[in-house]
């Protein structure tokens, strides 16, 4: 077997836990674990998270996984139902289910159900993605509320700009303006991770985190450990060659490093095939295509316990790292490509996306292997 291994940490997710409940300790919780568990693993992370009052998924198959898994809690479909047949599942597994658009308001209240569903109506207040414009939402509000179908109604919207300027204060006054009409006491969700860590006073009866859960950090800059965060995904594998550079010699595809010192390079079993990115520390790439000389850029890599960078292009399955410096290091040394030492947003940063692209791409290739 190739060394590179997940370790998916259950007594992080607990934590994690605790930190949403200690930011909104009047909320129910919302685990979000769509995306195979932000690419922990669904039910890895559904056993770490049990005290949850809720999951939310993104489908109905994933929601059936956790019902014939025995969870009993409120199970949430992100997305809504996509076709009417859906609703014998949403029945059957008594499912909440999102409302966002008219046609599906139509689907519920046309279909043939034998028990009710509740439902979380959801508001467009500026994502602009899925929801009601605030002008039509007391309708549709109005239409299921009247409908056998539906056993309750949540009021619910997503804010786009929780985690940077200009915040939540535009979109929630949409949200509170557009509901004032509506009966008062209905259970509202409104918090993402960002809005639940920088709007701690927003109330609500459900809150929704999501990549907090996993112990990256939701807001761009600032370090998951700065809220108190574990990571819960240690990423490792180990060096399984080791290449002595010369000045002037090149490494990997396009010969994107080329040394002007000599230098101890080593090989990671690790590639884009794993869900490694494979423009990791290369986000400035010569505009004529030439080699980067003596770059210094990289993605941060950890090797025996010491920090390093990447250097040169990612290949499927394999990436260079820079041992110049660790002496020590050999064929069978250890790798933390992610994890407690080198934070995933780090790694993130360093390859122009986020760290919620870089859990949910790990690959199926990769062995897992649950830890307390």
């Amino acid at each position: 077997m190739r060394p590179i291994i997940a370790s998916i940490s259950q007594s992080a997710l607990r934590h994690n836990l605790a930190v949403v409940s200690r930011h909104a300790p009047q909320a129910k919780i919302m685990a979000v674990v769509k995306a195979n568990g932000y690419g922990h693993g669904l039910l890895n992370v559904a056993q770490g998270l049990q005290a949850a009052d809720g999951f939310a998924v993104l489908g109905i198959n994933e929601a059936v996984a956790l019902r014939e898994a025995g969870y009993q809690q409120t199970i949430l479909l992100l997305e809504g139902v996509f076709t009417p047949d859906e609703c014998v599942a949403v029945e059957q597994y008594a499912l909440d289910v999102v409302v966002h658009c008219q046609q599906q308001l139509e689907v519920l209240l046309n279909a043939a159900l034998k028990q009710p569903v509740h439902v979380h109506l959801k508001m467009n207040t500026g994502m602009n993605r899925l929801g009601f414009a605030p002008q039509h939402y007391a309708a549709a509000f109005d239409a299921l509320n009247a409908s056998k179908n539906v056993s309750g109604i949540t009021l619910m919207t997503h804010f786009a700009t929780a985690d940077e300027a200009p915040g939540i204060e535009v979109p929630l006054a949409l949200f509170k303006q557009a509901t004032q009409t509506l009966p008062a006491n209905l259970p509202i969700s409104l918090a993402n991770s960002a809005t639940i860590l920088r709007h701690a006073d927003l109330p609500a009866d459900w809150v929704r985190p999501g990549i907090m859960l996993y112990g990256a950090s939701p807001i761009g800059g600032v370090p998951a450990a700065s809220f108190n965060l574990k990571p819960v995904m240690q990423l490792h594998s180990e060096i399984i060659a080791v290449q002595n550079l010369n000045v002037g010699d090149s490494v990997g595809y396009g010969n994107r490093f080329t040394a002007d010192k000599p230098m101890r390079i080593g090989i990671v079993a690790c590639g884009y095939a794993d869900g490694y990115p494979r423009h990791a520390g290369l986000l400035v790439e010569s505009c004529q295509g030439a080699s980067v000389v003596g770059d210094l850029r990289g993605a941060p890599i950890a090797v025996s316990g010491v920090t390093s960078r990447t250097i040169g292009r990612v290949s499927m399955d394999m990436l260079f790292c820079d041992l110049t410096h660790i002496p020590q290091a050999d064929i069978g040394s250890p790798v933390e490509l992610w994890g407690n030492q080198i934070s995933v947003d780090a790694v993130a940063e360093a390859s122009g996306t986020v760290g919620y692209e870089l859990l949910c791409a790990l690959a199926p290739r990769v062995p897992v292997k649950l830890v307390d």
